[in-house]
């Protein structure tokens, strides 16, 4: 019997390839098909036209990309996005990037934060980009602490770099060449994207869903 959810992508999916605003095509097919919060949220967080996946395709590097080059991060995007895929709670997406699909809004500092800042620091040293740039939304709560803790870990690994708090990480991220991101706006305005909870996860042989079998079960993790 048909799913009403894969009639949703199935119809979201035709109307991007045909040049519709994401905004107005989702709304109008999820209310159409009565969906849930969580599956209008995956639509709008994996689903993109052909157009948008061939360019992000080709924007996507390989961690060893890396070596030797400036790259700025997204600081909480890449964080929440490593927990999320820690937990199982994140998705490669019909694009190829890794997202979480906690609906988390801003970022709670915790007991974890530092141990997640240490695994994400020691991975990318090994790599040996030649600087590392970590761009903090300066309106989350404790910003700032999470910065300072990122630029101590940071010489503690041997990382050459900054942490820092700026009004608008999409704004400055936008400057750089190469940058550590899942967001679609910053990718699609950049010369080169590194997902790196992906590549920890393939590394560390950590399964993550992908779009395809989310669509086949029907159900989110």
């Amino acid at each position: 019997m048909p799913s009403p959810f894969l009639d949703a992508y199935l119809d979201l999916k035709y109307l991007l390839n045909r040049g519709y605003r994401k905004s107005t095509a989702l709304n109008f097919v999820a209310n159409h098909y009565k969906l849930k919060k969580m599956e209008r949220y995956f639509l709008a967080r994996c689903v993109f036209s052909d157009k948008e996946l061939e360019n992000r395709q080709r924007k996507r590097m390989p961690i060893e990309f890396i070596r030797g080059r400036i790259l700025a991060v997204d600081g909480f995007n890449v964080l929440i996005t490593l927990e999320s895929a820690l937990e199982g709670k994140a998705i490669l997406c019909e694009d190829g990037f890794v997202r979480d699909l906690k609906y988390q809004r801003g970022y709670k500092l915790s007991e974890k934060t530092e141990e997640m800042l240490f695994v994400l620091l020691e991975f990318l040293s090994q790599f040996s980009p030649e600087k590392v740039v970590f761009l903090y939304d300066k309106p989350v709560s404790k910003s700032g602490e999470v910065a300072e803790i990122t630029g101590k870990i940071m010489r503690e690994v041997g990382l050459s770099g900054l942490a820092k708090v700026v009004p608008s990480p999409d704004f400055e991220l936008k400057k750089f060449k190469t940058v550590a991101t899942s967001d679609f706006a910053v990718i699609d305005s950049v010369e080169h994207a590194v997902d790196i909870p992906q590549e920890y996860a393939l590394r560390r042989r950590i399964k993550i869903k992908t779009f395809r079998e989310v669509l086949r079960e029907f159900k989110l993790p």
